[in-house]
């Protein structure tokens, strides 16, 4: 694979960031866009989005990451069943060339992946199999499609059960099930780019620490740098916005009740509305939303004003039965309107014949959830000022201490309810061969 080294964020003004989108939008080459946490992968992705000229289809792994980006599921979009897939499958479907999908992959330029790192190797082969069959090049890698993947491989790994077939698949068919073992990398020239610059966080020591721990090279040393952040006494009442990151979803939802049940100021319930088609396991917050003036709560969208970003924390300051105002952490009170999330399907227009998007079924709520505490994979994306990490029973993920640190903006705003051990810091060194094959500069 050929390394584009890449030392900016995605700023409009720069060159670099101009050169990337350069090379997506002039080429038909396939590339995988990578970069440490906070270096502004998701930027890039929305402005190219909106600035392409080309047809283009964007999926991720996820019903919730799919409607972040405006696209569908990969399963949803192929038609895939939810189990491994081998080489002839009879589920990769093969469209006839009237069926809108059949048109739609036949015309279509690029083919974004997001959080590429929590796609298997098998769907990598079937996503190939099904562009050759349905109207792309049957000689060509991924149909001759441009293919453009996006995520950090030291963040999220790929869900893969404890079954004797994926057991054998992962183990015997492929060397791992991570994107990257996928067959048909074996003759396709994918270009890796890598933004490196972090903006997450300003301060170098930091950075420089947070990549010990990412490129799993954190010796003693960095890691009684980092227990030096140890307070097993922690409360809520030191701090006023500090958000707990968890390593279990019953935790998270337990501090969430324990302190919300603490508020003594009378409680309201907020009714979402979903609408037609829309998936009650993607809901982005509750359906019934709870509520107490005083509640920690976490914006789950960003402001089109820019008043505030997914993940920015604050306290409702008044509530009332459609209307609610939060105290951000600059002392600003913000009147909070209910929003809109689009459940949305790619679909061919005859008339144009380019591919639209169409929704399916919407959901609306007031975009905040309780948010004294939530789980490291949750927070993924996010940035806070104040992290409580607890690890109570261990880290048991590869990159979770990594994504659960890099959350913060300050080694200072970081409280760990235990000390890391080295058995906290778990990644895979079948990553770490890749990038360092690859793309990534191992420091």
């Amino acid at each position: 694979m050929q390394s584009l080294p890449i030392n900016t964020i995605p700023d409009l003004d720069n060159s670099a960031f101009k050169r990337v989108l350069e090379s997506i939008e002039q080429t038909n080459d396939s590339f995988l866009l990578t970069g440490k946490a906070g270096t502004g992968k998701s930027t890039l992705l929305r402005h190219f989005c909106k600035t392409s000229l080309k047809k283009k289809v964007v999926l991720a792994p996820t019903g919730i990451a799919a409607i972040n980006v405006g696209g569908q599921t990969v399963h949803s979009f192929f038609g895939f069943p939810f189990r491994p897939l081998v080489q002839g499958d009879e589920e990769i479907r093969k469209y006839p060339e009237y069926s809108e999908k059949y048109k739609i992959i036949r015309s279509m330029d690029t083919l974004i992946i997001d959080e590429i790192s929590m796609l298997r190797a098998d769907l990598i082969d079937a996503i190939d199999h099904s562009l050759r069959i349905n109207g792309g090049n049957a000689a060509l890698p991924f149909g001759g499609k441009q293919v453009v993947f996006i995520g950090d491989l030291f963040q999220l790994e790929p869900v893969v059960s404890n079954t004797d077939v994926e057991y054998m698949m992962f183990n015997q068919y492929y060397k791992s099930p991570y994107f990257f073992s996928a067959n048909i990398f074996k003759e396709l020239k994918l270009h890796c780019l890598e933004l490196k610059k972090v903006y997450r966080q300003s301060d170098k020591n930091f950075i420089s620490l947070l990549n010990k721990v990412r490129l799993n090279q954190a010796d003693w040393d960095h890691i009684e740098e980092l227990n030096a952040r140890h307070n097993p006494a922690f409360s809520f009442s030191q701090s006023s916005y500090a958000i707990t990151l968890c390593t279990r979803n019953q935790v998270a939802s337990n501090i969430n009740d324990v302190q919300l049940e603490k508020i003594t100021t009378p409680e309201y319930a907020f009714q979402g509305v979903i609408t037609d088609n829309y998936n009650i396991k993607n809901l982005p917050t509750d359906h019934i939303l709870i509520l107490k003036t005083g509640a920690q709560v976490m914006f789950i969208k960003n402001s089109i004003t820019g008043k505030w970003v997914n993940g920015t924390i604050g306290h409702i300051h008044s509530l009332a039965p459609d209307k609610i105002e939060v105290k951000l952490t600059n002392g600003n009170i913000e009147e909070v309107t209910r929003e809109e999330w689009e459940n949305k399907t790619y679909v061919w227009e005859r008339n144009s014949r380019t591919i639209s998007s169409k929704i399916l079924g919407t959901f609306k709520q007031f975009p905040l959830k309780l948010a004294w505490a939530i789980t490291i994979h949750k927070s993924q994306g996010m940035t806070f000022d104040e992290v409580v990490i607890d690890t109570a029973g261990g880290a048991f993920a590869h990159g979770q201490m990594y994504v659960a640190l890099s959350r913060c903006r300050t080694l200072e705003g970081i409280t760990l309810t235990n000390k890391i051990t080295p058995r906290d810091i778990i990644v895979d060194e079948r990553v770490v061969n890749f990038a360092h094959d690859q793309f990534i500069e191992i420091e």
